[in-house]
């Protein structure tokens, strides 16, 4: 069992998630989506962390339009961060994060809700995507 608790991408993961703490101290937890990914964006670039902002998912089947998903960030081309401002995170939210997973064929996504009053970033992983 050697390397089976082995966090993916640890490193980088412990960067993004200081990121996410350190905008959730700044800006509290009542901005909207656009605000936190802005200073989310700032804070990358200081930190010359690799990434690109809202990329888009090829379509999936024949007639959908070609605009229509895309990730909040992708993260040295390794991970993706959705970013949420909702109550709660719901069924629906770890879906789309799996699903934009699959598409990109990406091992590892990060999905954070800035309402909640304690930051909970959560690690959802790909397992048809070997490292």
């Amino acid at each position: 069992m050697v390397g089976f608790n082995k966090l993916i991408y640890s490193d980088l993961t412990y960067k993004i998630n200081g990121v996410l703490f350190a905008v959730h101290n700044h800006l509290g937890r009542y901005c909207n989506e656009k605000q936190y990914c802005d200073c989310i964006e700032n804070i990358f670039k200081e930190q010359n962390i690799v990434f690109e902002r809202e990329k888009y998912i090829k379509p999936s089947f024949d007639g959908e339009k070609s605009i229509r998903n895309k990730v909040d960030f992708l993260v040295e081309d390794k991970i993706i961060l959705e970013i949420k401002t909702k109550r709660f995170l719901t069924k629906e939210d770890y879906y789309q994060i799996k699903r934009y997973l699959q598409a990109l064929r990406l091992k590892l996504g990060i999905l954070v809700n800035f309402r909640s009053k304690y930051l909970k970033p959560k690690r959802i992983l790909n397992s048809q995507v070997s490292e």
